[in-house]
C-alpha cells in the first residue's frame, strides 16, 4: 500500500512520539535557572578590574608558553595537589584575585561553589577553591567560551559532587576586555543546582 504524503507524515508524528526523550534533553532542565542565576549575579562583576588586570597580567607573562611547558606546569600542579609542599597552587590561591572570587563565592549564600579564571592558554589565573589541575584548555569550559571567541553562556551538564552530595553545573563565559573587546580568557562559576 502507498501512503499519501498525509497519511506518511501523521504515521512518522505517531512513531516519534513513541521515542522517549533523550537523558541529555531531559537533564538540561537546568539550564534555564543557571541562566537566570548567572545574569541577574554574575555579570555585573565579570568585567571586574581585579579579573580583568589579572588576566592582562597572565596572558602577558604565558604569551610565550609552549605546550610543552603548559604540561609541565599543568604536572606540577598536580604533583602539588597530593603533595605537601604547594609553591605553584599557594601562588594562584594567595592572588588578590583569588581572594575576590572566594569573597563572590561567600556572598552568594552557598549557591556558588567555585569560581575559575582562565587564561588565553587555559590555565587557571585565580581559584576560589583548589582544583586539581592547572590547565584547563582541555575541556568544554575553556574550548565552549575563549577558544569560541563566543559571548555566549556554556551551562554544562549537570552532575552530582561527591564530596559534597550536591548537584551541580558549571556555567562558563569568555571574558573581554571591556576597552578593546579583545578576549582576554574565560571564568567558570559552579552552581549549586539544590540552592537554586
Amino acid at each position: 500500500m502507498v501512503l499519501s504524503r498525509v497519511h506518511f507524515i501523521a504515521v512518522a508524528g505517531m512513531v516519534l512520539c513513541l521515542i522517549p526523550a533523550t537523558p541529555s534533553r531531559a537533564g538540561d532542565v537546568h539550564v534555564e535557572p543557571v541562566t537566570a542565576y548567572i545574569d541577574a549575579n554574575i555579570r555585573a562583576w565579570v568585567e571586574d578590574p581585579i579579573i580583568i588586570s589579572a588576566l592582562k597580567n597572565q596572558n602577558a607573562v604565558h604569551a610565550h608558553l609552549t605546550r610543552a611547558a603548559i604540561d609541565a606546569l599543568d604536572a606540577t600542579w598536580r604533583t602539588e595537589f597530593v603533595g605537601n609542599s604547594r609553591p605553584l597552587i599557594d601562588t594562584v590561591l594567595g592572588n588578590p584575585l583569588s581572594k575576590f572570587l572566594r569573597d563572590k563565592q561567600a556572598a552568594s549564600g552557598g549557591v556558588v561553589t567555585e569560581i575559575f579564571v582562565i587564561d588565553a592558554k587555559g590555565l587557571s589565573v585565580g581559584e576560589s577553591e583548589m582544583s586539581s589541575d592547572y590547565w584547563q584548555g582541555d575541556e568544554p569550559k575553556w574550548q565552549k567560551t575563549y577558544m569560541t571567541g563566543s559571548p555566549a553562556l556554556f551551562v554544562d551538564a549537570a552532575e552530582k559532587d561527591e564530596s559534597t552530595q550536591t548537584l551541580q553545573s558549571q556555567a562558563s563565559l569568555t571574558v573581554f576586555d571591556p576597552q578593546t573587546g579583545q578576549r582576554l580568557g574565560a571564568i567558570t562559576v559552579g552552581i549549586n543546582l539544590d540552592a537554586l
